[in-house]
């Protein structure tokens, strides 16, 4: 219907009501009587914090025909300050999230199947700009904003990513909050307190002073941790200024650094942790990330029809560890020959990256319907310095200094430019189609020194030659209902640990080759009313070519070899779900799942145990439980909003050979099944204050979520027990 009939519709009614407003005939207009109408409020409440999808256009990239998700954090009823995974992802279907670096300073994510490890199988972004330490070297984000910073996260399911790169994840971008364009400054303050010693302070100001808006935070956490001696501490600071030239360009200046340091307290035996899973076997182990991220964007509507977005960013920092790295059953203890203790390990990765991206959309009218196109292009050169096994001192302080040489030297410069394409055809009204093609070409190059490998065999070089299809299709039952479903391709890059051996019996192999597959999903998005809403998505991960270790037999002695071990195939289903069980003028109870099932298993492949390479296939993939669920109870009287959720995890393996039984050591062995119990309030007083309050597992159950192989080092971390956290959100205009 046409807006200005139902204006007009709406003033005729209001008139009818109100026939003093009406002139009669033969009266005089100015002696109309004059009312001051008071605003009406609506108190009914509605859904709030409800899973949405992006639009089938979001800014320069075309979302259409896939699944995509948008979390949105303002009042979310969830321990913000500690970034804790099952409670900010509480809705996403197949999400895993496991904790590694104790509660606060890491997100550790996957969906359908995939590797947690730091959120690497994701392009991640913040504010569109990518986050990924190094692309081809170390695909993980070591840089972490602070959630109190972020508004709403996106997320573009595997299916998508030829725009953003060929992860099999797919794409993960953390919008931050930005100024208050209608105020020449404001200020936010959020404060938390809580158990084992935490306390976080977030502090941002912001504001709009003619073409030129600017905003910044700083944040600062310190805990003493779950477990004994795991103290952690961070800070983190960004700067955003943006000049609005006119209604058509916009350049925006960032830069964001984020910092901790971890002491690290080592992993457990199975024994241990009955016996007590708080308690640390290590007490000399450090950990400690220190990223920042520069970037300069430049949006720009070309015309009505056209607009460009360029970016130009870096990632730039280190990674610094500090270990006595052996299994969990050897103790860190004074040795009698020296009467002190062992030397520690320092490993150091120094990071620099540049990338630059441009994108292109373009909307144009063909056969009397309009459609979109986007042309998309990628260069980055990074340079990436690892330097491990130094000794350094026997003490138990947090100190880099090494006696003599790095035992590795290395140096792995990689440089890549990739040109994506992809076109949104809109057949009709309901109906679109959405091919796409990716290809990257660049090379990776290693130069150094390893102690045990002559000089001469040290360098190696690593092709890349991508080229990935992809499409996609979008129909519109309704307004309120579509199915989507596509296909595309995917790769995971040899990574820089891949060709370092890790011992004189450890080798690489000549044709070791970088894992490639597919994502494909069929989904059907509804909103049943304005009260129901469901997701219910099936979906494959194919990942060919996976690289594992195999023995091989060379010049008579048997060495473990770096490989490609076979092809692993997920299939699953997820489903979201949510709704209302009640509503009235105050008060409203509404109920989600987001649950999941997950078949992850080998089609083919072998490898190492042992004196013997295994074969593998019909055995489940590491770390895919077959099922996760997680399920809420949210109850709401006016603005106060209560949330009762509870996550299933199922139970998973921690090795390709599927050990049940764990070895002394408990570096692999079965994954036990969890249930975890959360609850949270959230009270908003007014539009300037919100208090969260929250009791993180309730019931205190002792748990662990992946027995890692590698950093943190193998075996079991025990994740967080009971603990209470508050957080006061102030705003200050």
């Amino acid at each position: 219907m046409n807006v200005n009939i139902v204006k007009n519709i709406l003033v005729y009614l209001f008139l009818l009501g109100c026939p003093d407003l009406i002139p009669r005939a033969g009266a005089q207009q100015d002696s109309l009587k004059t009312y001051d109408l008071q605003p009406v409020t609506t108190k009914a409440l509605k859904l709030e914090n409800a899973l949405k999808s992006l639009d089938k256009v979001r800014g320069t990239f075309i979302i259409g025909g896939r699944k995509s998700e948008v979390i949105s954090l303002k009042e979310l009823p969830g321990n913000i300050a500690e970034k804790t995974g099952r409670q900010i992802f509480a809705k996403i279907p197949s999400a895993f999230v496991y904790d590694m670096d104790g509660s606060g300073n890491q997100v550790n994510l996957s969906v359908r199947g995939l590797d947690a490890h730091r959120s690497w199988e994701f392009n991640v972004r913040q504010n569109g700009v990518l986050i990924n330490t190094d692309i081809y070297g170390y695909p993980a984000s070591h840089y972490s904003m602070p959630m109190e910073a972020v508004e709403r996260i996106e997320m573009v399911r595997g299916t998508g990513a030829l725009q953003f790169g060929q992860q099999f994840g797919g794409m993960l971008n953390y919008v931050l909050k930005g100024p208050d364009s209608t105020r020449t400054f404001a200020f936010e303050n959020m404060t938390t307190v809580g158990s084992f010693g935490l306390f976080s302070s977030f502090n941002s100001i912001g504001g709009k002073v003619g073409k030129l808006s600017y905003y910044a935070y700083y944040q600062k956490r310190v805990s003493d941790g779950y477990r004994d001696h795991a103290r952690s501490e961070s800070d983190a600071q960004h700067v955003q200024l943006a000049y609005e030239f006119n209604k058509s360009l916009k350049l925006t200046a960032q830069v964001s650094r984020s910092y901790y340091r971890y002491r690290i307290p080592g992993p457990l035996t199975d024994v241990m942790f009955a016996e007590n899973p708080r308690q640390a076997t290590r007490l000399r182990n450090f950990y400690s990330p220190d990223m920042v991220i520069p970037s300069l964007t430049l949006d720009w509507k070309i015309s009505p029809n056209t607009t460009l977005e360029w970016i130009f960013s870096g990632g730039f920092g280190k990674r610094s560890v500090l270990t006595f790295d052996t299994f969990a059953n050897v103790p860190d203890v004074i040795l009698p020959e020296t009467n002190d203790f062992a030397p520690r390990n320092v490993d150091i990765d120094n990071y620099r990256s540049r990338t630059t991206e441009a994108r292109l959309l373009h909307e144009y009218l063909f056969m009397g319907k309009k459609h979109q196109l986007n042309v998309s292009t990628r260069y980055f050169n990074n340079r990436f310095q690892r330097r491990q096994r130094g000794m350094n001192t026997t003490g138990f302080d947090y100190n880099l200094s090494v006696t003599g040489d790095f035992a590795r030297n290395l140096l792995l410069h990689s440089e890549s430019i990739a040109v994506a394409v992809e076109n949104q055809f809109n057949l009709t009204d309901k109906f679109s189609v959405s091919p796409g093609f990716r290809y990257e070409h660049g090379q990776s190059d290693m130069s150094g020194q390893i102690d045990f490998i002559e000089a001469s065999d040290v360098p190696r070089s690593i092709p890349y030659r991508f080229a990935a299809l992809g499409v996609h299709a979008n129909y519109e039952i309704n307004h309120f209902s579509r199915i989507y479903g596509g296909i595309s391709q995917a790769n995971r890059p040899v990574l820089f640990a891949d060709i370092i051996p890790g011992s004189p019996l450890a080798t690489i192999a000549e044709d070791l080759e970088h894992a490639f597959g597919y994502n494909a999903e069929l989904g059907w998005e509804n909103l049943l009313t304005d009260r129901w809403k469901y997701n219910l998505t099936f979906f494959r991960t194919y990942v060919g070519n996976r690289i594992g270790n195999v023995l091989v037999e060379e010049n008579r002695q048997t060495k473990v070899t770096k490989s490609n071990i076979g092809n692993s195939m997920t299939d699953g289903v997820e489903l979201y779900l949510e709704g209302e069980i009640f509503r009235s003028e105050n008060w409203l109870l509404s109920a989600y799942t987001a649950s999941s099932y997950m078949n992850g298993r080998y089609i083919s492949g072998e490898v190492a145990s042992g004196d013997q390479n295994r074969d593998i296939t019909g055995n489940q993939i590491e770390s895919v439980p077959r099922w996760i669920s997680r399920n809420g109870l949210s109850a709401s009287y006016q603005k106060v909003k209560m949330v009762l959720q509870h996550q299933y995890v199922s139970e998973t393996y921690a090795d390709a050979i599927n050990t049940i039984t764990p070895p002394a050591t408990g570096a692999v062995g079965l994954v036990p099944e969890y249930h975890i119990w959360d609850v949270n309030l959230v009270v908003p007083f007014g539009q300037k204050y919100i208090l969260r309050a929250g009791v993180n597992n309730v019931f205190n159950k002792q748990y662990f979520t992946k027995r890692p192989q590698m950093y943190p080092g193998p075996g079991i971390w025990p994740s967080d027990g009971r603990g209470v956290v508050i957080s006061l959100n102030m705003k200050i205009y």
